[in-house]
């Protein structure tokens, strides 16, 4: 009995895809920045965005709070008013993952926010898990 458990279990084993067994850490890519004058540039703050599977502006009003200083989209950058350095937005973009991204029981990076009434909820797709959060 023990052997067909065995053989069994070796089976399904084998017939599962590979991508179950691969453990992909989820990373906040790195902000590239610069500053001309007065004003930071975030180039690749449309990829940072996809990548935390977020709404840009919604991430926009997260930086744009922190830093406590205006900003804007163009395109596939952001645009701030004052010098800011990259481990600095690197620092806030972290915080944001943590804050509005990475579920809170599974900590896995598959969320969504949603919207009832006016509180907001950070429901997560992969254990179910339904968090509140604040909002910005």
């Amino acid at each position: 009995m023990k052997e067909d458990y065995e053989r069994l279990l070796k089976r399904a084993h084998s017939l599962l895809p590979p991508e179950v067994f691969e453990h992909r850490r989820f990373e906040v890519p790195r902000v590239r920045s610069g500053t001309i004058g007065m004003r930071t540039y975030i180039v690749n703050y449309k990829d940072i965005a996809e990548a935390l599977n977020r709404d840009p502006q919604h991430l926009l009003r997260y930086l744009s709070r922190e830093m406590a200083t205006a900003g804007s989209v163009d395109g596939v950058r952001a645009i701030f008013q004052g010098k800011f350095r990259s481990d600095t937005l690197d620092h806030l973009i972290q915080r944001y993952a943590e804050e509005f991204v990475i579920c809170p029981v599974c900590k896995g990076p598959d969320t969504k926010i949603v919207k009832e009434r006016r509180f907001s909820f950070l429901s997560c797709e992969a254990c179910g898990a339904k968090s509140s959060m604040r909002t910005i």
